[in-house]
């Protein structure tokens, strides 16, 4: 199966989606810091990112999918938000935010797993 990178901050989201998506066969690499989320991008090279908006800073998880855009890192980013539960500002893929989807926190696994199948398949379209 896939391999999946989370990047959140909170160690209770690493662990509920990396068993939700471990039980459906992904491999799963993880990192707990943008620092650390970017290493293992380049280094494992994985066929999804699931990235947190707000980890040290309030924008990590937007600066850090620029990062990989800028970088030519062409990887399926689903990007996990509180944000606009507590902004009530609404976010949705641009340039300034390049990601491929977003979900609001907390997620259900159902939820969680179309995300991740819709993702690695257009993926495979590409």
């Amino acid at each position: 199966m896939a391999l999946i990178a989370i990047i959140d901050d909170d160690p209770d989201i690493l662990d509920s989606s990396s068993i939700v998506l471990k039980s459906k066969g992904h491999n799963i690499v993880t990192a707990n810091n943008p620092h650390d989320g970017y290493k293992i991008v380049v280094e494992q090279k994985p066929d999804l990112i699931i990235l947190d908006v707000m980890m040290d800073e309030p924008d990590d998880g937007f600066y850090l999918a620029q990062k990989f855009r800028k970088e030519g890192i062409t990887t399926p980013i689903l990007m996990y938000s509180s944000v606009s539960k507590a902004t009530g500002m609404e976010y949705d893929k641009s340039e300034l935010v390049p990601v491929d989807d977003f979900v609001e926190k907390p997620i259900s696994p159902e939820e969680l797993i179309n995300k991740v199948n819709n993702l690695l398949k257009a993926k495979e379209v590409k």
